[in-house]
């Protein structure tokens, strides 16, 4: 009898210190939990994994690993943020958590730019017929996914799939008609000296670059009628064939920087006054 009574005390003392064990880790997650609403992210980081090491039930480890997550890429930490993510979708407990772990995973990947990744876990989600529902939202992030990697027009027909993304189909479509053609921008070059820079929108670049050019080539040709073969040589080589391939060079740079400006501004438009959902 007194070896029963014994082991009952025994158990009731154990399950006391496994309550009081719990109720601490329920007491540190909400420390964290009033760190991560304050923004101070990676305060919330270390308080969340103390949070995974004293929960030896294992209880909160898909909650406190999307919150780790949802931290790190905060802080533009996208490798671990997708590392935490990844352990969400290997420990969901239900179709719409192992969903939410993936999306998150390809809006990582879609901040840090590895766009071949975030179209490929689109293609195999969208395989997959419990999320199917899900199609519209695949797709919204598909788009995301080419406007990041400048690839505007394929962006452009992803969001026009859908008419809820009326307003980044506009965006996408103004932006493409705002770029100039890196090729065509280099051809004329070639047949008319600064044209290429007129056409990127360097008009007093290239109104210089044809003065230049038509100087040297006026030097050039005059050196030659008056039978000086050496100084039309040295002219045309060291000063006119300098000027037309800087000019040709000229031209493909500022096409490739107007490019990148208009990119870049409807990417700032996207990051500060764009209100839909964002990656």
């Amino acid at each position: 009898m007194f070896r029963i009574r014994k082991y009952f005390v025994l158990l009731g003392i154990f399950c006391l210190q496994s309550n009081y064990a719990q109720s601490t880790v329920e007491t540190q997650l909400a420390w964290a939990d009033k760190l991560f609403a304050s923004n101070q992210y990676f305060d919330a980081i270390t308080e969340y994994k103390r949070v995974l090491f004293f929960d030896e039930q294992n209880k909160l480890i898909t909650r406190v690993n999307f919150r780790i997550a949802e931290c790190y890429k905060a802080g533009a930490h996208f490798y671990e943020a997708i590392k935490y993510f990844a352990l969400v979708e290997k420990n969901s407990l239900n179709d719409s958590i192992l969903i939410e772990a993936k999306l998150e995973i390809i809006r990582c990947n879609i901040l840090r730019k590895t766009t071949e990744r975030a179209l490929q876990l689109c293609s195999e989600i969208e395989r997959d017929e419990r999320f199917y529902s899900k199609r519209d939202e695949i797709n919204y992030w598909r788009g995301w996914a080419f406007m990041f990697a400048d690839d505007w027009e394929s962006a452009s027909k992803i969001f026009a799939e859908t008419p809820a993304n009326k307003e980044l189909k506009l965006l996408c479509n103004q932006v493409i008609d705002a770029k100039v053609s890196v090729t065509f921008a280099t051809v004329i070059s070639y047949i008319l000296p600064g044209a290429g820079q007129i056409y990127s929108g360097k008009i007093l670049s290239g109104l210089m670059s044809f003065a230049w050019n038509l100087a040297a080539g006026y030097f050039t040709v005059n050196a030659f009628v008056a039978n000086r073969a050496f100084d039309g040589i040295v002219i045309g080589e060291l000063v006119w064939l300098r000027f037309y391939r800087g000019n040709i060079e000229n031209a493909k740079t500022f096409a490739l920087e107007k490019n990148l400006e208009v990119s870049n501004k409807a990417l700032k438009f996207l990051q500060n006054e764009y209100r839909g959902l964002k990656p």
